[in-house]
């Protein structure tokens, strides 16, 4: 009976994979299933915590916490924990903010000298890429767009451009800067704007890439107005 070079290949990959992984568990100290779990479990948990940026943590009262809790022997209630956890990120996420605020007033100051920017009493920056020659939509309309959002630093946060999808919403639904620049912008116009944090998502931020006081860039380009738009739609949180 042949048998093909290429199974012959795939065969020798995995058993040499499936013994490198042994060979890793075994310096480890893992020696049964519950011991890789253990690990893995404290891979999670290192994951999540480096995902919400916890620094200069102590591993070693980390572990002797959890063994504590399990052996019902913990020097701090759950309340007490998630008080101090709390506390922490509020710190935290205050410290964020200042410099993002910081770093966003530095840029809105530069870039409002640029040639092209104009600025609105409220402290929207823009820039007219295309002007369009269609209507103004108000606040009571719905409209339809495609947009592409970044931080200062070029990470694009959402886009819908990308997406290849254009995104329809009520003028009012949107944020500060938008429902306002939205007001300005004839159908068909293309406008970028330079948004301050108290005209996008303020403090509070927005999911993982929009931090605390963030400035944030859109292209926009407004593609059409829907006058059928109910007039008391709830806002939506879209960009």
């Amino acid at each position: 009976m042949k048998i093909s070079k290429s199974i012959l290949y795939l065969s020798s990959v995995v058993i040499i994979t499936s013994c490198n992984a042994q060979d890793k568990k075994s310096s480890l100290g893992m020696k049964t299933q519950i011991d890789s779990v253990s690990y893995g479990l404290g891979v999670s948990i290192g994951e999540n915590l480096k995902k919400s940026n916890f620094e200069n943590l102590n591993f070693d009262l980390i572990s002797k916490g959890i063994a504590e809790f399990y052996s019902s022997k913990a020097g701090m209630s759950s309340e007490q924990a998630n008080t101090c956890i709390r506390g922490y990120m509020a710190v935290a996420e205050k410290k964020k903010g200042d410099v993002n605020g910081k770093t966003g007033q530095e840029f809105l100051e530069a870039n409002k000298k640029k040639e092209g920017v104009k600025v609105t009493a409220s402290g929207l920056q823009y820039m007219v890429m295309k002007e369009g020659t269609g209507p103004k939509p108000t606040i009571n309309d719905k409209v339809t767009t495609h947009y592409h959002g970044t931080l200062i630093d070029g990470t694009v946060f959402d886009s819908s451009v990308d997406r290849g999808q254009p995104a329809s919403f009520p003028v009012s639904g949107v944020i500060p800067g938008w429902t306002e620049a939205l007001q300005l912008m004839n159908v068909g116009s293309k406008w970028k704007l330079f948004v301050p944090a108290n005209l996008a998502y303020g403090e509070r931020g927005a999911g993982q890439q929009i931090g605390p006081n963030t400035t944030l860039i859109f292209e926009v380009e407004l593609l059409s107005i829907d006058k059928d738009a109910p007039k008391d739609k709830e806002a939506t949180d879209k960009k």
